[in-house]
């Protein structure tokens, strides 16, 4: 399988509203005036990447080329600045990280992401058709019937050092700069995401876990990682805002009048930029701490974390020729921003805006972790996601895990649930903000995965499609292994449904939402709550989340 950032991104975009995506990607554009499209501005920073730290090698791939076209009897006139040329536009246009292709064995998936590359480069540089023919028979391996082995062997070997090069450019261009420089959502802006892309629906969801059960039912499930962006409950909160796009542009627009007068210049240019600006104002919102216990500390990690981004945008600042003056100007902005005074109107509301959209946040939390716990796959957890992430890049997410909090924690979850377990829940829900809520999710999820190691492990995928007035923000799905199921029954996209300050549990909320079943067990319990829950030609999501926001069933259809 894989190392789990493709369900990552999928789980992820679940909780992206992409009704909005137009009225965001104007926003954004207004606010910054940037108004490149995604895709183009990806080729733009794989350019300048090769531009900058990989010229070298590109001349090196060009000379092996233009070596073994001098043999060739249809190469021999092609220059190496033509080469060289057509080189950089396929790697600049390439989809991938990079393609394994070699002597009898490569895919038609990877064959077809070659021939993608090329074409692109051949619609953008129609003058560069012949070198871009002749690179794309190296590419693909099409030998020619008079070609001798031992030159056979020199193409394989241009194949492998190309394919070398294609995953660190990806990883420079596409990794470590554009998803510092678009910044329309950024917890969008992940390790293999599709930025471009606003969100999926369930149904986009449902067809990506049927494909792992069928193909990779072992694969990784991760949510964060050493290497992530942001941590997973930043981008659950972070994807709120996709859900109210008008509220958000109101506050934007109001903090950026508020703050004008508090940015340094350059040249008659603030610092920071307006996109910094952008991408600063969600990072405050989505990392906002639930209490002020450390707001020094809190302070000091945003300082860290956007001189990190500034830098690997590359656009004003950069690791290699760091712009002093404008880190010092921006680290200015931060600490003027933040300042704890009774006048600092910018704090209060950043901080009133941060608790506005933080229960939402965690809503969405506990349904991607459900999710993750419950898809085919094996779930994944990085260090300190027992608790609530509300962490960025690193460093910042390999900051020391306080594990006897954990440890305590737990042991408080497993002696309460014993004692009263619907004083817990109400506990649980008071409370959400402590980060127990997720550990107990975790907690009797993993239980349950333990009692049904096979149901897991090997067990069919059955979309459930919700019925009713809240239909479209239910995400459902069954898995079954012989006489045994699951049902993972999760809310999405709640602003329009709760207000704030109230779970989103119960017949109040849920109404006449239903999960048709047309076969399946009667008698079911929640495996989270132990409440027995009964079944009438489907399930009442008022039942299954009468007390609890999100839902694990499970039966046995033996008599």
């Amino acid at each position: 399988g894989t190392t789990g950032y493709d369900f990552l991104n999928y789980v992820n975009e679940l909780f992206c509203d992409r009704a909005n995506e137009s009225a965001m990607t104007s926003i954004y554009q207004k606010f910054t005036g940037l108004n490149t499209p995604y895709q183009e501005l990806v080729i733009q920073k794989k350019r300048l990447i090769i531009g900058k730290h990989m010229a070298g090698d590109v001349d090196n791939l060009a000379h092996l080329i233009k070596r073994i076209s001098s043999k060739d009897r249809h190469g021999g006139d092609y220059t190496l600045y033509g080469l060289r040329r057509a080189l950089v536009e396929i790697l600049a246009q390439y989809p991938v990280y990079r393609t394994y292709v070699r002597p009898g064995k490569y895919s038609d998936t990877d064959c077809g992401y070659m021939k993608e590359a090329v074409e692109r480069a051949r619609r953008r540089n129609p003058d560069l058709q012949n070198e871009l023919q002749f690179i794309e028979d190296f590419l693909l391996l099409r030998f020619r019937d008079y070609i001798p082995e031992e030159e056979k062997k020199e193409w394989v070997h241009f194949v492998m050092r190309f394919q070398q090069f294609s995953g660190p450019l990806m990883a420079k261009g596409f990794e470590d700069t554009t998803l510092y420089v678009y910044n329309r959502l950024v917890s969008l802006n992940e390790v293999g995401s599709e930025p471009g892309r606003f969100g999926i629906s369930s149904a986009d969801f449902h067809a990506f876990n049927e494909r792992r059960v069928r193909s990779w039912p072992h694969t990784m499930n991760a949510t964060a990682t050493h290497d992530t962006k942001r941590g997973e409950d930043t981008r659950a909160r972070l994807n709120v805002i996709s859900e109210i796009p008008r509220e958000w542009q109101r506050a934007m627009l109001q903090w950026a009048r508020m703050n004008r007068n508090k940015k340094g210049t350059k040249e008659n240019t603030p610092i920071p930029d307006r996109n910094d600006e952008y991408l600063l104002y969600q990072i405050l919102v989505s990392t906002y701490p639930f209490d002020d216990s450390d707001y020094d500390g809190f302070v000091n990690r945003m300082k860290e974390y956007m001189i990190k981004a500034v830098r690997e945008a590359k656009v004003h600042t950069a690791w290699l020729k760091p712009d002093k003056e404008y880190e010092d100007s921006l680290l200015s902005f931060i600490s003027a921003l933040l300042e704890r005074a009774e006048n600092n109107q910018f704090a209060k509301d950043i901080a009133a805006f941060a608790r506005r959209v933080a229960p939402y946040g965690i809503w969405n939390s506990l349904a991607q972790v459900l999710l993750k716990l419950t898809s085919p796959g094996v779930p994944d957890f990085y260090q300190g996601t027992e608790l609530w992430d509300l962490s960025l890049v690193d460093p910042d997410n390999r900051r020391p895990v306080d594990y006897s909090r954990r440890e305590e924690y737990l042991r408080q979850i497993r002696h309460d649930e014993q004692a009263d377990m619907q004083g817990l829940l109400r506990d649980l829900l008071d409370k959400k903000e402590d980060g127990r809520i997720k550990l107990f999710v975790i907690y009797r999820s993993l239980r349950a995965r333990a009692a049904m190691k096979e149901l897991f492990a090997t067990g069919e995928y059955l979309p459930i499609n919700p019925e009713g007035e809240r239909a479209a923000n239910i995400v459902a799905f069954a898995r079954r292994n012989g006489p045994r199921w699951t049902v993972t029954v999760v809310p999405r996209l709640l602003t329009r449904v709760v207000d704030g300050s109230a779970p989103p549990i119960g017949e109040k909320t849920w109404h006449d939402t239903r999960l048709p079943l047309t076969s399946g067990p009667e008698r079911w319990t929640n495996a989270l709550t132990g409440k027995p829950i009964r079944a009438e030609g489907g399930i009442r999501v008022a039942d299954a989340l009468a007390d609890f926001p999100v839902a694990l069933l499970t039966a046995s259809a033996e008599p």
